[in-house]
């Protein structure tokens, strides 16, 4: 809990420059034109269209956390073994995240493209308009990369991991979840195409991270464990005697 709410702290704090993030966006949207995959105006209309499917768009935003812990709980209780590995790559996932929040602010396009419908802010089980209130203390302006996105992919890798052995074609069932999510991002306004992109590359060096995490940890509480017994009484290292204080004894000649 202390970690969520540094995490929290530190993301809140680095979401105060509009102009960078507003400028940040305009660029984000130029790179998009040149690659053709500007796609957030006509998502966002589709969805609009479906109005039906606005409160199911809406609740898989804002409730998607209860997928993460619950992920996070299972594989403790479930798949324990796999718990550890899983976790450091979660904690690196986000821990990476925040000094691109900082170094790279960037307007949603609810907030930066015009003929969005901010579809959240209309029908927030929050509360009307909270995802637009700048005052509430959140980061309106981390829209790269995306941590739904981001951390969807995680859930889906963690279930993954879990299932692949056992129940194969279940764990190809959760990658759903990750996708479901991009479409749910797009379609409401809040990411951009290469925020998803960012967030694919993020999980990826979140791995790379967490599998370096586990040598680096071993070889230091290693070092630290050999040096505290050789520092034991009756220890090796400890009877060594020094070559300065040997005394060496020779024949007495004939």
């Amino acid at each position: 809990m202390l970690g969520v709410a540094l995490f929290a702290r530190l993301q809140a704090a680095a979401g105060t420059d509009v102009a960078a993030a507003t400028a940040n966006a305009r660029a984000l949207q130029s790179a998009e034109r040149f690659l053709h995959v500007d796609i957030e105006r006509a998502a966002n209309a589709w969805l609009t269209d479906h109005p039906i499917l606005i409160d199911p768009a809406v609740y898989f935003y804002r409730l998607y956390y209860a997928v993460l812990v619950g992920v996070l709980v299972w594989v403790f209780v479930r798949h324990a073994e796999l718990y550890v590995t899983v976790r450091r790559s979660l904690v690196a996932l986000t821990a990476l995240a925040l000094p691109i929040f900082w170094a790279l602010p960037m307007s949603p396009p609810r907030f930066a493209l015009e003929g969005i419908v901010d579809i959240v802010a209309d029908h927030d089980i929050l509360g009307r308009h909270a995802s637009r209130d700048l005052g509430s203390g959140q980061n309106h302006f981390s829209a790269m990369p995306s941590l739904h996105v981001g951390w969807a992919i995680w859930c889906a890798y963690a279930v993954w991991s879990a299932l692949r052995v056992s129940h194969p074609r279940a764990a190809l069932l959760a990658w759903i979840f990750p996708l479901v999510m991009v479409a749910d991002v797009l379609t409401t306004g809040n990411h951009y195409v290469l925020d998803v992109v960012g967030s694919a590359a993020l999980f990826a060096a979140s791995l790379g991270a967490a599998a370096v995490w586990g040598p680096c940890r071993r070889s230091a509480v290693g070092g630290g464990e050999r040096g505290r017994l050789s520092d034991r009484p009756g220890s090796r290292a400890s009877t060594r005697v020094p070559p300065e204080a040997t005394t060496w004894t020779f024949p007495p000649r004939e």
